[in-house]
């Protein structure tokens, strides 16, 4: 096992992009996985290219610290899931008080598999940018679900795993904060300019906070955490 290594959950969006920053800052070597999953808003998976270029190019301890990345394919999950992420339906709150882009069992895949490759590369810390401060009510983005998770994947694996999430109580006017100690103008530039966070997919249509339908959840969300950070700083 190589301490101060650590494989990051990188879909393309925000949140990953500034979880990834946010490791580079501190382990020596980061790797990167993302998922394929049947995704409705698989414009996200375009974008993880183009942003691991752009961190490079920050700064030259990230480009010395960002090493390879992974695509996992689990389209069986989007098979199983009757949900608004992976088939053309409406976004609305279920019967059983979830939203609708609720993906049963993703996030407890998502770390399965990465723990799974994160094992094989002798990598023990996995991170993930679920939050419970603007987490749209997923269970499975809960400090509790993720910890007791952890504990699950170290005593099936036999090796200590840890699941770090550096956003979990913090929400999204805060995660643009921390984007900007990160790396300043030119991460939350960077993270406007070519992260995609919109449900719907769509990249055609540019607001000030990014890429987006601009009426979703998710872009909600991104746009008004944007307002209040701006508005905090003096900068609306």
């Amino acid at each position: 096992m190589e301490d101060g290594a650590a494989l990051v959950l990188f879909s393309g969006g925000q949140d990953s992009t500034v979880c990834l920053a946010w490791a580079l800052d501190r382990y020596s070597r980061v790797e990167t996985v993302g998922f394929n999953y049947g995704q409705r808003h698989s414009a996200e998976l375009a974008q993880r290219d183009k942003l691991r270029a752009s961190l490079r190019e920050l700064r030259p301890t990230w480009d010395e610290r960002l090493g390879t990345d992974h695509m996992l394919e689990l389209p069986e999950l989007g098979r199983l899931s009757d949900t608004a992420l992976t088939r053309d339906a409406e976004i609305e709150m279920t019967e059983a008080g979830l939203p609708s882009t609720f993906v049963p069992g993703r996030n407890l895949l998502f770390f399965v598999y990465a723990a799974a490759l994160a094992y094989r590369r002798g990598m023990r810390t996995l991170v993930g940018g679920m939050c419970e401060t603007d987490f749209s009510g997923y269970p499975d983005c809960r400090n509790d679900t993720l910890q007791t998770l952890a504990k699950a994947i170290s005593l099936g694996t036999d090796a200590s795993f840890i699941i770090e999430t550096p956003l979990m109580w913090i929400d999204k006017a805060a995660t643009w904060a921390l984007a900007d100690r990160l790396g300043g103008d030119r991460l939350v530039d960077l993270i406007v300019e070519e992260s995609h966070t919109c449900y719907l997919g769509v990249r055609s249509r540019r607001h000030e906070w990014g890429y987006g339908c601009g009426h979703c959840p998710a872009c909600d969300l991104r746009r008004k955490g944007w307002e209040i950070w701006k508005r905090e700083t003096g900068l609306a």
